[in-house]
Formats: structure tokens, sequence, C-alpha cells
């Protein structure tokens, strides 16, 4: 099973559940220690910041994908292994997709979830065919999840759609799922203008 890089979606602020915070450091450390590179937003503040840093002192590579209206703000992470400023976020979203194997949302607001249901409804109209999951580890989706499989029951969506997104609790078991599941992916590509 080989997972080369992992984006990670999560919050630019690190929330009042200070179990959020943890779950980044821990899922940091196991990105460094399973040789996984992380790829994510580029900023030091928040979970987005957290994660980055766990991965770093455990001597993971981490590419950061900001643009440049954020480094402008004085957000950017300064001691990646690499920063990759682009003029918007549009250009952001497709070259954090580009270099990366498959796709992960940690608890976040709403630039988490709207980064994670572009790509989800990416895979859906075939621009690319890498999987996407959530990892709630505290139930901070649990009402995300309910409002999904109404969406289902309501037939704006069938059920194999949300099938699509992986939805775990354990970080290891779904690092592992989705090792599984970019080992048998298409190479479709991203589909999408990276300028």
């Amino acid at each position: 099973m080989t997972l080369h890089s992992l984006c990670v979606f999560c919050g630019s602020s690190s929330g009042n559940d200070a179990r959020h915070r943890e779950h980044a450091i821990a899922l940091g450390q196991r990105l460094a220690a399973r040789g996984i590179g992380l790829v994510y937003g580029g900023a030091r503040v928040g979970l987005m910041g957290t994660l980055a840093d766990a991965v770093l002192a455990g001597g993971g590579q981490v590419i950061g994908v900001i643009p440049e209206g954020l480094v402008e703000r004085e957000i950017a992470h300064a001691g990646l292994s690499e920063l990759i400023v682009t003029a918007n976020m549009h250009a952001r979203k497709a070259a954090m997709a580009a270099r990366s194997d498959a796709f992960l949302a940690l608890p976040g607001g709403l630039g988490t979830l709207e980064e994670l249901f572009e790509v989800w409804t990416w895979a859906e109209l075939g621009l690319h065919t890498k999987p996407c999951a959530l990892l709630d580890q505290t139930g901070y989706y649990a009402p995300l999840l309910a409002f999904l499989n109404q969406v289902v029951d309501q037939g704006f969506m069938k059920p194999a759609q949300l099938a699509h997104l992986m939805v775990d609790s354990d970080p290891d078991r779904l690092l592992d799922r989705l090792a599984q599941a970019s080992d048998t992916r298409t190479d479709a590509g991203i589909l999408l203008d990276q300028t």
C-alpha cells in the first residue's frame, strides 16, 4: 500500500476543544513515521500550523500552498520543506490537489468544508480518482454526516456518492484505507488549470 502525499484540510484556528489540537499533532506524527508527505494550506496558525509542525518535528516533508494575499497577512509558515505561493485560492486548491494522492479533512470551518466538498465533487465529476476522507475522532462531523444522509434520503445524492467519502475515527485505520484506495485509482488526473 502506497500513499506518498496526503492533502489535509483543517482549521486556521484551533477551536475550543483541546482534543482537536492533540489529534492534529498525533496525525502529524503518524504521517512522519509512515513517510507520508503532508500537503496543506501553508499557514502557521491554528490546526494547520500545529499539524505542519508535528510532521516537521518527526522529520517528515511538508509542502504548503498559500495564495499571495494570505502571505501578505503574515500567516505563511516560514519553516516548511517547500512553500508554494499562488495567485489566488482557485490556483491554491488545484496545486494542492495535483501534489496529493488523497484528501483528508480534520475539524475546521467554512474553508475546510469548502475544500473538502470541492475535491469530493471533483471526484464525482470524474476529474480525479483520489480518495476523500473525514477523520472524525470527537464526533465533530456527526451533524454534517446526518445531514448528508438526509441529502441521500431526499434524492439529491446517490448512496454510492456518499460512500465515496471515507469516514473513520481511527487515524491509523483511515491512513491504511486511503493507501489501499490510492493504489487502485486510475490516472484521471486533475483536469483543472493550475495557474
